[in-house]
């Protein structure tokens, strides 16, 4: 922050009412996240409170860990018999509270703050012209795509006394929203993208949306907009006053020209100033979006007083969005997280936090070359070195010259290298084995070739995972549910191909309630990479018994024999289980049915040493409208099995019984929990929120070989594949060893190769096959997408006659996966 809050001050801001402490402490530190304080002595907790969350609940965790500022909501129950030097303030509204702190240190920050809206482009037009200021400037950056409500006051936090720009993004989804960012914001620069559909649903109409938004400027000195943005440029212009405008446009008669020429695969970009001057800028890319975002990003460098030649220089190096921290397989069985565009404490910040998700028992390895355009070089590395403490870093490399200075504020274990190259040089001798390694540095130390020399050597095909779809869409199933409902994740199956070790992780970190896997096995490895929630075992058998008990699993009991063996086996060791009933009422597969109730009541009763945990129940056609009255037979009966039990043995077990499909399908049985399964996944299998949720992952290839094929010649095994006009055809590297499923052969399947569509010829190999690219302009080594947010998965499984579940879970674990937060 920019100044450490007083007692006195938080006061005064927000109108607190102290309830314990006195009046001498001092915060450097605001948080609302109970996972991610390190300075808990120096930190004042804002507790939060939603329709799913409720920050009140972590106080008493938190004050056992040393944090001594509680900021909580008038009535809320808190901790008693606290210590008298933890401070508790009390105030009607703890959101309020927080945008008031925020909005104070805003008023302390003299410098130029940028500040973007729009429904598209806000996250990538702030990190690139973070880049080209970077260079010049101490740049604040809204830590990834911190713009609600919570992350413009979190950002703004981000600001330290060095600093010498902010550049901020802001979203809203409904009216009302955007005041309360601008009283905090209060921008000197705006940057207004685009206007369209998303969040439609939270205004009456696109007009009041447009004035919403534009309200984020209202003191704002200049405001950046596209003219041929008709909607934006026509209010704007009514509104505003003509001086404080900057447009730009393709064509003359703005304040810039900035007109676009593309190459091959790179751009030009002919600029014409207002005072007649020309430059041409080069850009590596030809696509429409990243056009008009570099272009917002130009015009506000030169805006900040940047010359055209130094935003070229920058514009060279200038780097993807969509790199940023990923998790790859590394050499000699460790994992790589790779930050390596990142150069900035909030940055470094969320990769360690990304780390500590990590809960496999590894040594933890973070390389960092120094931070530029810090303003403040012995402050901010005395915070690298606590934070490096915090996060019980084993080993810390240390690359570049000023980032040695850590040693003064760190004890720990340090290798030092002037350079990347004298680190690679060096390499040899580090031994790797094992562990979990973050890599982040500044763009100069070319950090990608560690990642390069570090990463294990596969083919060409890979998964890639993002998280924040996977948050999205575990948040989007949350808001159909009570708030006492609990969620079970389905992670069987390597998490529905997706891995199920890192998607686990992530789940903890979202305060999942439970896991699923499908046999003993599954649920060892997650308990053997730290993994901490209850986890349901599906399909247990007889030989798994002391693993069950030795790895903490909760085994599903589906008959009476298997009951007998398991409560006999735990009676023997003089030990005690978790269990779950099944209890069939139409699947006919596993489970107990109604007439078996009398037996197992009368089991339950006799081993004591079984505790029931849940009783669950199948549904057989969620997924279809035919089946409703089914299925809600099902479910009544099953609510009668539910209670029969509870009545008779005197337990409150969970009770579950809506997948996926059924949480849409059937809100009003809920009951105690839901499984959660390839909803998760970015699949709605009813088809009425398929809008509401993100496809998680994007399966891609490359182009090994591209070749010209006559008329008269055929393509493959069986001679199945011929283009009757001739043409091209180009290989691809995956075939149906790595789960691309031979029934996609003969122009049944297609892939995407820059956007446009490129049929299958001839019958799918194991390693490879080929697609018809006579129209598209392709290049051997080019990307090529299998599926992705482009290619539905329900569209291709329907193609072959199969489900999605399938095609998820055929991916081979030769394929490497690849885990991104954007």
């Amino acid at each position: 922050m920019l100044q450490d809050f007083s007692v006195q001050e938080i006061v005064q801001i927000t109108s607190a009412t102290v309830i314990n402490g006195g009046m001498n402490g001092r915060f450097s530190q605001v948080s609302t996240d109970s996972r991610t304080i390190h300075q808990p002595s120096e930190t004042l907790f804002i507790a939060l409170k939603g329709a799913k969350f409720d920050g009140h609940q972590f106080i008493q965790q938190l004050v056992n860990q040393g944090v001594k500022g509680f900021l909580v909501r008038h009535g809320e129950e808190v901790p008693t018999g606290i210590s008298e030097d933890i401070y508790l303030f009390a105030v009607n509204d703890t959101h309020q509270a927080l945008q008031q702190l925020a909005a104070f240190q805003r008023a302390l920050f003299q410098k130029p703050l940028i500040a973007i809206t729009g429904s598209n482009g806000k996250t990538i037009v702030k990190e690139w012209l973070g880049q080209l200021l970077g260079a010049h400037y101490a740049v604040a950056k809204s830590p990834k795509s911190y713009n609600s409500q919570v992350g413009v006051p979190l950002s703004i936090f981000g600001i330290k006394p060095y600093h010498q720009v902010a550049v901020m993004e802001a979203g809203i989804s409904k009216k009302g929203e955007m005041s309360r960012l601008q009283s905090m914001l209060r921008p000197d620069i705006g940057i207004f993208t685009t206007i369209g559909t998303a969040h439609e649903e939270g205004f009456d109409s696109q007009a009041q949306k447009l004035q919403e938004k534009a309200s984020l400027f209202a003191e704002s000195k200049f405001l950046i907009y596209r003219k041929e943005h008709a909607a934006i440029a026509s209010y704007l212009e009514q509104v505003m006053a003509h001086e404080r405008l900057i447009a730009w446009s393709d064509y003359p008669g703005t304040d810039y020209t900035l007109s676009v020429k593309k190459e091959s695969n790179s751009s030009k970009i002919i600029l014409l100033k207002p005072d007649m001057s020309m430059f041409t800028f080069s850009v590596p890319f030809t696509d429409e979006a990243s056009l008009e975002n570099i272009r917002h990003a130009i015009v506000a460098g030169l805006v900040l007083g940047l010359q055209a030649g130094q935003i070229q220089q920058e514009l060279t190096h200038l780097r993807p969005v969509e790199m940023r921290l990923t998790l790859k397989a590394g050499i000699r069985d460790c994992l790589l997280i790779d930050d390596t565009y990142n150069n900035d404490l909030a940055g470094l910040r969320l990769a360690l936090d990304f780390m500590a998700a990590q809960r496999q028992k590894r040594r933890r390895i973070v390389i960092l070359s120094d931070l530029l355009q810090v303003g403040n070089p012995s402050l901010v590395y005395e915070e690298v070195g606590r934070l490096l403490d915090f996060y019980q870093i084993d080993l810390f490399i240390a690359i570049g010259k000023e980032i040695q200075a850590v040693r003064s504020s760190w004890a720990g274990k340090m290798l030092t290298h002037t350079n990347t190259e004298d680190f690679l040089q060096a390499l040899p001798s580090v031994e790797f084995q094992n562990d979990l390694i973050l890599v982040s540095g500044a763009r100069a130390f070319a950090f990608e070739t560690i990642i390069a020399r570090l990463q294990q050597r596969v083919h060409g095909t890979v998964l890639e995972i993002n998280l924040n779809a996977l948050t999205h869409n575990y948040n989007f199933y949350k808001t159909l549910l009570k708030p006492s409902t609990k969620v079970m994740v389905m992670v069987k199956a390597f998490a529905y191909g997706g891995g199920a070790v890192e998607i686990a992780n992530h789940l903890e970190q979202l305060r999942a309630d439970y896991l699923a896997v499908a046999y003993s096995d599954e649920g060892i490895m997650l308990r053997e990479a730290g993994i901490r929630l209850p986890i349901m075992v599906l399909n247990p058998v007889q030989e798994s018994f002391g693993q069950l008990l030795a790895f903490n699993l909760e085994p599903v009991v589906y008959s009476p024999q298997f009951m007998r063996d398991l409560g006999l086996f735990c009676r023997h060791q003089q030990a005690s289980i978790r269990i779950h009933l099944d209890l069939d009422t139409g699947m006919n597969r596993l489970g107990f049915k109604k007439e078996d109730l009398p037996q197992l009541i009368a089991m339950i009763q006799e081993f004591q040493e079984l505790t029931i945990a849940s009783v669950y129940t199948h549904l057989v056609g969620t997924d279809e409208d035919v089946h409703d009255d089914f299925s809600r037979m099902q479910l009544i009966l099953f609510q009668a099995m539910a209670e029969e039990i509870a009545h008779s043995t005197g337990t409150q077990p969970f009770r579950h019984a809506l997948n996926s499909g059924g949480i849409i399908r059937f809100p009003d049985y809920q009951f105690d929990m839901v499984r959660l399964g390839i909803g998760l996944y970015g699949v709605e299998v009813n088809g009425r929120y398929d809008t509401s949720l993100k496809s998680i992952s994007s399966l891609k290839t490359t182009i090994s070989q591209i070749k010209s094929i006559a008329p008269d010649e055929s393509v493959g095994y069986g001679r199945k594949g011929i283009l009757p006009k001739g043409g091209k055809i180009a290989t691809i590297a995956i075939g149906y060893a790595d789960g691309y499923d031979r029934r996609f052969s003969n122009g049944v399947g297609f892939v995407l190769i820059h956007g446009k569509k490129a049929p299958v010829v001839g019958n799918v190999c194991m390693d490879m096959c080929m697609v018809d690219v006579t129209d598209i302009d392709a290049q051997e080594g080019d990307e090529v997408i299998i599926y992705g947010p482009d290619i539905s998965l329900k569209a291709l499984a329907n193609a072959i006659g199969t489900i999605p579940y399938e095609l998820l879970t055929n991916i081979s674990t030769r394929v490497k996966r690849v885990y991104y937060l954007d």
